[in-house]
């Protein structure tokens, strides 16, 4: 039996446009950097799929290319030319590694940010789309809100890229490997370089090593090969309600939430044992995101919405992407369903 992979939050195949791209890339081996003919060449192609990427994206301002949305969170959190820090309580492990000292802004049992605690001068990261949730933040107001308060919003923006507009933040995070990219590729986008502090090096001096030519072009491919995300609502909305009907409980039913991304909870089941037997009948999902699910925590997601550390044990993740069919998340639902009853009937 072929295998149903709902777990795209975490990473979504690469697509075969971005597959050939990269190919091409590894043919264009000298260094961006490098002066001579092959390295002008290089460089062209960089610059080529730099402007692309934020073409797709809606950006007319400055990408800085990075390893992935960790270092560009690292980037952010580290060199912003303000004296203090903000996380909202939900954001990535990223996040909260890059910032261990910030001040934690809460959000309420919706997974909304308290946008009356933004703190004054500081730079704020308030994602724009929670990877465990889909839950999608007011980014109007939050916009308002931080600049009415003289700081500087950094949006984490790797769910969202590529699905949304991008909100109006002043730094913001994308990676390749959730839209059909490469892995190990990502970009910091920046609106005022004037506002982060320079190390020297590559991109402009703001982030040393030599560019990763195959994989820029193997996200700008990525970007031009997005596909219509108009069958991803219905999609959810089987989804939903095929939980109601099993006995399951939607986290955040009733805030706008990404149609990409969804958690459930099967009341008295552990998500460990849901990933088992799931994973056992040729399904994948995760339970949280994937930098945190293999621990042993419960959701720190879920604990700040307001939820008990038993219940959020009992939760697990289930995203899509525009090449699932109805068939796969019918599967999901026949196995998902099973579980439950056969848990009652225990």
């Amino acid at each position: 039996m072929n295998r149903v992979y709902l777990d795209h939050a975490a990473t979504t195949p690469m697509s075969a446009g971005a597959r050939a791209a990269m190919v091409e890339g590894f043919e264009r081996w000298a260094n961006p950097s490098s002066a001579h003919r092959e390295g002008r060449a290089a460089r062209a192609a960089l610059e080529d799929a730099r402007a692309r990427i934020k073409a797709a994206l809606g950006w007319s301002h400055e990408l800085i290319f990075t390893g992935g949305a960790s270092e560009a969170a690292a980037l952010a959190l580290g060199r912003a030319k303000l004296p203090t820090r903000a996380i909202s309580a939900v954001e990535h492990d990223c996040v909260r590694r890059a910032a261990p000292d910030a001040t934690v802004i809460g959000v309420d049992a919706a997974g909304l940010a308290d946008i009356d605690a933004i703190p004054r001068h500081a730079l704020v990261a308030i994602q724009s789309v929670n990877s465990e949730t889909g839950v999608i933040q007011p980014l109007d107001a939050i916009a308002a809100a931080i600049r009415a308060h003289g700081g500087l919003w950094l949006a984490d923006a790797a769910q969202s890229a590529g699905k949304l507009p991008l909100p109006d933040a002043d730094l913001m995070i994308v990676s390749a490997h959730k839209l059909g990219g490469p892995p190990g590729i990502g970009a910091l986008l920046v609106k005022d370089l004037a506002s982060i502090a320079p190390t020297g090096g590559q991109e402009k001096g703001y982030r040393g090593g030599t560019e990763n030519l195959p994989a820029a072009i193997g996200f700008a491919a990525a970007l031009d090969a997005r596909g219509s995300r108009e069958p991803l609502v219905h999609l959810r909305r089987q989804l939903d309600e095929g939980v109601r009907r099993a006995g399951g409980s939607i986290v955040a039913e009733q805030s706008a939430r990404l149609p990409e991304i969804a958690s459930y909870r099967l009341p008295g089941v552990p998500a460990a044992a849901q990933l088992i037997e799931l994973d056992m009948a040729g399904i994948s999902v995760s339970a949280g995101s994937a930098c945190s699910s293999g621990t042993l925590k419960p959701s720190q997601v879920l604990t700040a919405m307001g939820w008990t550390e038993e219940e959020a044990r009992e939760v697990i993740r289930v995203s899509i992407a525009p090449q699932t069919s109805l068939e796969e998340v019918e599967r999901f639902l026949d196995a998902w369903t099973g579980l439950a009853n056969r848990r009652r009937a225990a």
